[in-house]
């Protein structure tokens, strides 16, 4: 079977403030991206003990396929612990030398990102080298690469950051660490001067930054789109850029004008906002009721 979108990347267990819920960026983007009809495959990796078990039964029951989550019998399935900051924001205590830390390249892999239009990476996934020496062999492989930033400290490294910059084709990140990073080289005035260093630095066509209340704003090819987001009552954000990054894609996949697709990625990652964790259950007919009520405006 070939597969829209391939996501690559952590798997593990969100232990939140009242809950524990199966997470992971790229395990909530192949989520989302199921729940909107895009075939989607995932490749990660969980420990050979309880949690590992528990968490495949997730997925499955999720219906994200299993065929490319690799059993490690060395290290534990991976667990973050959670906790809101006083902006309602999560902070994240990351468990090191976890399973997915350890994802091996199989043949099968390349073969599953050949046949793929889109492959989905993030940057928490590099911070070990046999992960990331698993994933900068797939991002060779030429379909269109989406690079969905996800600064966790302390696993920011530059030089890795800026590698996979190079590679995208679609990057998408949120304001604080659009801010971070091009202070790495200049400072700006506007948001928009950030994103075409960006662009014009590493040559990416699309770069799409998340602002939390404030919406999102898209550069593509040269043209800004702009969505001031939804007023929402916020139980919490995680899984929200996630959702954000799936329904974008969604919107390119079937052939919607950027605006649009951003309009309904917005309203996805504020839904997800108002539920708990970040894979809530809806379809998208519920979604499009939630955008159309609430009358949000795009410059």
């Amino acid at each position: 079977m070939n597969f829209t979108c391939v996501c690559f990347g952590e798997v593990l267990f969100d232990v939140l403030p009242h809950e524990i819920k199966a997470g992971g960026a790229p395990m909530n983007v192949a989520y989302h991206l199921t729940m909107l009809g895009q075939p989607t495959a995932l490749i990660s990796r969980v420990g050979n003990d309880d949690r590992g078990k528990a968490l495949t039964t997730i997925l499955e029951g999720k219906k994200l396929l299993l065929d490319y989550i690799q059993a490690d019998e060395a290290h534990p399935t991976g667990i973050v612990v959670a906790v809101p900051d006083a902006a309602g924001d999560m902070k994240y205590d990351i468990q090191q030398e976890a399973a997915w830390d350890f994802i091996e390249l199989k043949a099968q892999h390349e073969t599953l990102v050949k046949n793929a239009a889109y492959f989905i990476f993030g940057s928490l996934i590099t911070r070990n080298s046999v992960s990331r020496n698993t994933l900068f062999n797939l991002m060779d492989i030429p379909v269109t690469r989406v690079f969905d930033v996800n600064l966790r400290s302390p696993f920011i490294d530059q030089k890795t950051l800026e590698y996979q910059f190079s590679k995208a084709d679609i990057l998408k990140m949120n304001e604080e660490e659009l801010d971070l990073i091009t202070g790495w080289y200049v400072q700006f005035k506007t948001i928009e001067d950030k994103i075409r260093f960006l662009q014009n630095r590493f040559q990416i066509p699309d770069i799409i930054i998340t602002r939390g209340a404030k919406g999102a704003i898209i550069n593509s090819h040269d043209n800004f789109y702009y969505h001031d987001g939804y007023s929402i009552r916020v139980a919490d954000t995680v899984g929200s850029g996630d959702s954000f990054v799936a329904g974008y894609l969604s919107g390119i996949i079937n052939h919607k004008p950027p605006e649009e697709a951003l309009q309904f990625a917005c309203a996805l990652g504020a839904y997800v906002a108002t539920q708990t964790g970040g894979c809530p259950s809806y379809t998208p007919g519920e979604i499009n009721i939630f955008m159309r009520s609430a009358k949000a405006i795009i410059h």
